[in-house]
């Protein structure tokens, strides 16, 4: 929904939810579209139970000040001799604790389960960091892992966690009429590419010519 990797990447312009056998509904956002939190809601709104969000993240060149930073591809080259160095660079800062400032609130505050899975090892010159996990609808962690090498997380998912959750019962509480704004343009929306690598950032408030 929100490409940025290469010009020649289109954004899609519609949600992807689709019914399962085993009476859940499966919701799909690539990457970045889950850091955007309205696409995360409006999915659960058209009724996913289950959130698949594949990425290809961690140990990147953020531009924020106290966002991720890079780890040495160098390191992972070495990663069998620095095998404690390598595990607590992909759990630190630049890997799963940067995960745990966002994905598990996406959970909580949605009432379903996300399925997260990332790739691992050298992406031209960053190092990705892997960190695959599956969180419940209360953003608790049921299975993860923070190997430096190709790796696979499963687990049974307990479906009745779902009707008390936070969030699910939270959301019955929306009062859509309060929430126009989320559908007006603001007047510094920007395309995704830009947004991702421009050094400058609009202030936020005002609508130009105000």
């Amino acid at each position: 929904l929100h490409a940025f990797e290469h010009p020649a990447i289109s954004s899609g312009d519609s949600f992807t939810v689709f019914d399962t056998p085993w009476g859940v509904k499966v919701g799909i956002l690539i990457c970045w579209d889950n850091n955007l939190v309205e696409n995360v809601r409006a999915t659960a709104l058209l009724g996913a139970d289950i959130l698949l969000a594949p990425h290809q993240t961690g140990g990147t060149h953020s531009r924020s000040p106290h966002g991720m930073k890079p780890i040495s591809v160098a390191l992972w080259e070495q990663r069998e001799s620095r095998k404690e160095e390598i595990t607590a660079a992909f759990r630190g800062a630049n890997g799963r604790e940067w995960l745990l400032r966002w994905l598990p609130a996406r959970a909580h505050d949605n009432g379903l389960f996300i399925l997260f899975s990332n790739g691992v090892g050298a992406d031209d010159d960053e190092v990705r960091t892997g960190n695959a996990m599956i969180l419940d609808p209360y953003g608790r962690i049921i299975d993860e892992t923070c190997a430096a090498a190709d790796a696979m997380v499963c687990a049974s998912l307990d479906l009745s966690l779902m009707a008390m959750s936070t969030g699910r019962r939270w959301i019955h509480g929306r009062r859509p009429e309060l929430y126009h704004i989320l559908t007006e343009r603001q007047g510094y929306e920007r395309d995704a590419i830009t947004a991702r690598f421009s050094e400058e950032v609009p202030e936020r408030g005002d609508k130009p010519g105000e």
